[in-house]
């Protein structure tokens, strides 16, 4: 019994731990290597088809260039995704939750299937 109650807590305390700490868009450089979620309105979208790694991304909180977090869904996960991310996300306000990457000195975040962003009304 006390082995179950043990193995119990350690389990309660490893999904607290990774719990997703939702953070202000603006902050998201300071959160390098962290789960987080971020909620932000999406500027604007670009599939680069031809590119390697075939990604779409979409800028997060203002226009390309400005913008402070960039979305990336590369090709191989396109399927995973309902509707084509560079038609249906710009102009909608989303919540999104990843872990925060630098590329080139700028934050990233890396979507592999559209549950990791959620249209807000």
């Amino acid at each position: 019994m006390k082995k179950i109650l043990g193995s119990a807590v350690f389990i309660l305390m490893s999904l607290l731990t990774h719990a997703q700490q939702e953070i202000k868009l603006e902050d998201a450089a300071k959160h390098e290597g962290d789960s987080v979620k971020i909620c932000t309105k999406i500027f604007g979208a670009k599939y680069f088809e031809g590119s390697k790694g075939a990604p779409t991304l979409l800028n997060a909180g203002a226009k390309y260039p400005d913008a402070p977090l960039t979305l990336v869904v590369f090709g191989e996960s396109r399927a995973a995704f309902k509707n084509k991310p560079e038609e249906f996300y710009p102009d909608k306000n989303v919540c999104v939750s990843g872990k925060i990457v630098m590329y080139k000195g700028k934050p990233e975040m890396i979507l592999t299937s559209d549950a990791q962003i959620e249209v807000k009304e």
